[in-house]
């Protein structure tokens, strides 16, 4: 059922970005326009103001809070159901940018998230028994992380759709295990054969509502680990002298971000207005040089 309820969720969300997505954004904003008095210089000359219609190279950084639905990819396979943890929280940092200096649809994100992931063993309708794990039938695990994610967005007004995909890499800082027979001591202890680096890959889809310079987003992100919770073939077991074990985490993560934009989204930045400034005083000078020499001709 909560499987069924975590795929119903990214569902529904991936349906509102196709629909939003066919939104075409224009930001027609309108910068500084020199005045006739400083142009004056200028005899017979067309000024074309530009004006933009489209997003700048823009810094954002927020904050993420929301819930993580957990399982493990594990070899043997068992039994297993999500195990559902309210906490999660990250703090990032986004940069946007154009690929090309032309399609403002890219970036990269950087970050430092806190979350848990675990596993929680369920009855083998089959056999009647539930597996476990050095006696426990559950456990999670705080996990610190630092993501580094390839970003893509695509925006309206007051509308983006944001995709990320990426590399992140971790460290499991405790355990807790619950269940009838844990073994004891390690109620909340680490054996030498459990490994506690984690890292892996990260993706997910979200969608985003922006008030200048404040930006609300709504994300569901995927994170699937390349480290087993324990080193292959630490069990003594029959059936691991024929077959690799292991256990990767598989955790999905659904959140509400709130960020700030730490330099301008749409318009002239200063670093534009300078340049224009900068132009506006070479082109005068150059002409009114020019004419100058013309005359002294």
């Amino acid at each position: 059922m909560m499987k069924k309820k975590v795929l119903l969720t990214i569902a529904l969300l991936f349906s509102g970005l196709c629909l939003f997505a066919q939104e075409a954004g224009t930001f027609a904003v309108e910068g500084p326009q020199p005045s006739s008095g400083n142009l004056r210089y200028i005899q017979d000359t067309t000024v074309t103001v530009e004006t933009y219609s489209d997003i700048n190279d823009y810094d954002l950084i927020g904050i993420n809070c929301g819930l993580t639905w957990s399982q493990m990819q594990f070899n043997p396979p068992v039994k297993q159901e999500w195990t559902v943890n309210p906490f999660y929280v990250s703090l990032n940092y986004t940069h946007y940018l154009k690929m090309f200096d032309y399609m403002p649809f890219f970036g990269y994100q950087i970050g430092i998230a806190y979350g848990k992931e675990g596993y929680k063993f369920k009855e083998n309708k089959d056999t009647g028994t539930i597996y476990s794990i050095e006696g426990a039938t559950e456990a999670v695990m705080d996990v610190i992380e630092v993501p580094f994610l390839a970003h893509f967005h695509y925006d309206a007004l007051h509308f983006k759709i944001m995709a990320n995909a990426g590399l992140y890499g971790g460290y499991r800082r405790t355990i807790t295990r619950t269940g009838p027979k844990v073994t004891p001591g390690l109620e909340n202890a680490f054996k030498d054969t459990d490994r506690r680096p984690d890292y892996g890959l990260q993706g997910g889809v979200g969608i985003g509502f922006i008030f200048s310079p404040w930006e609300f987003h709504l994300n569901a992100l995927m994170r699937y680990s390349w480290s087993s919770i324990y080193t292959p073939d630490s069990s003594p077991s029959i059936y691991n002298q024929y077959y690799y074990r292991f256990a990767y985490p598989l955790d999905v993560n659904v959140m509400f971000g709130i960020y700030y934009q730490l330099t301008k989204r749409t318009g002239r930045t200063s670093k534009d207005l300078k340049r224009q400034a900068r132009d506006i005083v070479i082109n005068g000078w150059e002409l009114e040089h020019g004419n100058t020499e013309s005359k002294d001709r």
